[in-house]
């Protein structure tokens, strides 16, 4: 779907006009994809949440300057992209600081799980929980941008001309990097896994 066909980018026209109520429903719309992809890219849910507000403010910060050159999503998760490898780059250079605030939220995956368990076999949520904290280790212990566009790609199901725009790389490198990203955590997760789930034609 181009920009001109995406009813996304109607909305942000609008946005970019003044209109407050455009905006609350574009929010509604990309506040849990963009919670989503913050979430696993920042170690803390505290600070998640905290970016993923930033991203919006943002987007509203810099309505007067959108062009619809691509579809609304790709230059919302372009914004997201920035200000997680900004604060990616902050916490390298603070690593105490970063601890600090990660002892203090105490135990967010907890927090974080979100799976319907009312009609679930103890036992099976029990290994599903395991399964969806190792998953997440193995992803947050990937290279930045190797984490960023794999999220991108399986839980945003963004196409790979999408996501290298979001990127700022070409299709090809784009590909590889997700390639890379997906060897990587078949070879971490493969104790925890009975047979590969990352298949390469998602």
């Amino acid at each position: 779907m181009g920009a001109s066909h995406d009813p996304d980018t109607e909305l942000m026209l609008r946005v970019k006009r003044g209109d407050m109520e455009a905006f609350a429903v574009l929010v509604e719309k990309y506040k849990q994809p963009v919670m989503n992809l913050v979430y696993l890219a920042l170690p803390d849910p505290t600070e998640a949440e905290d970016l993923a507000q930033n991203v919006f403010v943002q987007v509203h910060k810099s309505a007067h300057r959108y062009k619809p050159s691509a579809k609304f999503s790709t230059w919302l998760f372009t914004i997201a992209r920035n200000l997680c490898l900004n604060e990616i780059r902050r916490r390298a250079r603070h690593p105490a600081e970063s601890l600090d605030q990660q002892d203090a939220t105490g135990d967010g995956d907890a927090a974080r799980q979100v799976a319907d368990i009312r009609h679930r076999d103890p036992g099976d949520l029990l290994l599903k929980s395991e399964l969806e904290s190792k998953v997440e280790e193995a992803i947050r212990a990937l290279p930045a941008k190797q984490r960023i566009a794999l999220l991108l790609c399986r839980e945003e199901e963004l196409s790979y001309e999408e996501i290298a725009r979001v990127l700022g790389r070409s299709v090809s490198a784009t590909k590889s990097l997700i390639h890379r990203a997906r060897e990587t955590l078949k070879a971490r997760l493969k104790p925890y896994l009975s047979h590969g789930s990352w298949s390469e034609n998602e």
